[in-house]
């Protein structure tokens, strides 16, 4: 991995940012005031504005090494060594063993317990 990426500011990162947030306050501001238009429409529409935002989004430095970030988790999904079928379902029954055996000795503890109480208060 390469640690932290390596993106200068741009001067008009602030500005860009203030365009994104415009644009998320417009498809809330729109969705509301449009409200008696069709579903269909007001979702393509605010799909069209996240995907303007994001693509501006994506523009400044912060953007560029989020994106970074996420195709670095990508590579290290990749990485992963996932369990066989046989692994997950016998774990899977040994931690419902455990389970159920923890909670018979606590119900058990819980009665002795209640017994104990029920023998001194009379």
């Amino acid at each position: 991995m390469s640690g932290k990426a390596e993106v200068q500011e741009s001067k008009l990162d602030g500005l860009k940012w203030v365009v994104v947030a415009a644009l998320v306050a417009v498809g809330v501001v729109g969705n509301a005031m449009y409200s008696e238009q069709s579903l269909l429409y007001r979702v393509v529409a605010l799909l069209v504005l996240a995907a303007v935002a994001a693509f501006v989004a994506l523009q400044t430095a912060r953007g560029k090494s989020f994106f970074a970030l996420l195709k670095e988790a990508k590579t290290e999904v990749r990485k992963v060594v996932w369990p066989t079928r046989q692994e997950t379902t016998q774990t899977t029954l040994i931690v419902v063993a455990v389970v159920l055996l923890m909670s018979l000795l606590l119900w058990a503890l819980d009665s002795l317990l209640s017994f104990l109480v029920s023998l001194v208060i009379g």
